[in-house]
């Protein structure tokens, strides 16, 4: 004799139905032990992003865009977002608050051609905190900042991931809570800056938090904050329990830190290997920008590559005025000079330091 079941029903919430019927979790946007390049305001243009991919990077972002710049059509903005021809895979990264705005900012980003749309709920620069956007929208009004998320979930036609700080060191569980809080609303992944807003870039991230994060959420969590070499990547991933590591100022005029954490055989750049990355990445933003906004543009990128390498003074103050060929002509010969003698000594002493060089 059949037997009969009587099933109950279940009701699900909307949240619950986007993430079983919509694409966002068709497949893993990230593969175990994926490093990412954040979004990096004024760095992440297509010349690094070049940059860093020769050197091993497969997941990158442009540079963070409000959606209200998107939206009221800021040939400069478009600009910024642009995917090059020979661009893998591209993400894309929106700050704001207003719905309307983030709406038609997603409607945009439909049109065009990225593998990830990102939501900013962790800049803490001024400019961002004024509007309260970014870290301040998730600090000061955290249930409009999940609401908003869930509006780009709804509208967005590729996964939607959210880009956030640790709220409070005294208080990890408000951190956690906010974080179950935005998994639920049917996001991909999720990145977790280790500091406070207030903090910006300085001091030691909390691990510890991210490690509590990671082990409340169902969906990756991708640890941020800090990474500026190999042995801080490692640091990062034991303690805070994370194979996805996003970096964003270590790899600044540094695009070997991708080679650096993959390659077990890996050996730091020669004079001559910088020269000639400075060389291709200077040209490279000459060709995109035009040579006099292009200039302008790569004087802090030279900056960055001869940060923390020994070169002199002098030598950085020629960069911060370059502005002909010729002038690059000569910085370049000036970096394959190398570094100052005692830098080498230091290198010596100091095995695991960052931008380290080969003689």
């Amino acid at each position: 004799m059949p037997v009969l079941l009587t099933l109950r029903p279940v009701l699900l919430s909307a949240a619950v139905i986007m993430r079983i019927f919509s694409p966002q979790e068709k497949k893993m946007l990230y593969p175990e032990d994926a490093i990412l390049l954040a979004p990096l305001a004024g760095f992440t243009d297509q010349a690094m992003r070049r940059a860093c991919a020769r050197h091993g990077c497969k997941y990158s972002f442009a540079e963070m865009i409000d959606a209200g710049s998107l939206v009221y059509g800021n040939e400069k903005t478009f600009r910024l977002a642009e995917r090059a021809a020979d661009e893998t895979f591209l993400g894309i990264q929106l700050v704001g608050s207003e719905p309307d705005l983030l709406k038609k900012a997603v409607e945009i980003v439909n049109s065009r051609n990225y593998d990830v749309l990102d939501f900013n709920l962790g800049c803490p620069a001024p400019k961002v905190e004024k509007k309260c956007e970014g870290a301040a929208f998730a600090l000061h009004r955290p249930d409009e900042a999940v609401r908003m998320t869930e509006l780009l979930v709804k509208h967005s036609r590729i996964p939607v991931t959210v880009k956030t700080r640790i709220l409070s060191r005294e208080n990890p569980e408000q951190t956690v809570a906010f974080l179950k809080r935005l998994e639920s609303t049917g996001i991909a992944a999720l990145t977790l800056h280790g500091r406070i807003a207030k903090e910006f870039y300085s001091g030691e991230p909390a691990r510890e938090i991210i490690s509590a994060a990671r082990e409340a959420l169902s969906i990756p969590l991708i640890a941020n904050g800090g990474v500026m070499s190999k042995a801080n990547y490692d640091v990062m991933r034991r303690e805070s329990g994370c194979s996805r590591v996003m970096l964003a100022r270590g790899a600044m005029g540094n695009p070997w830190l991708f080679a650096e954490l993959t390659d077990p055989d890996f050996r730091p750049p020669t004079v001559e290997e910088l020269a000639e990355e400075i060389r291709l990445h200077v040209e490279d933003m000459l060709d995109w920008y035009g040579e006099e906004v292009g200039f302008r543009a790569c004087r802090k990128v030279v900056l960055e590559y001869l940060r923390g390498r020994g070169y002199p003074g002098s030598l950085r103050a020629t960069a911060s005025f370059l502005s002909t060929r010729a002038g690059l002509a000569e910085l370049l010969n000036e970096v394959r000079r190398g570094p100052a003698e005692g830098f080498w000594t230091f290198l010596k002493n100091n095995p695991e330091s960052p931008r380290q060089l080969s003689q």
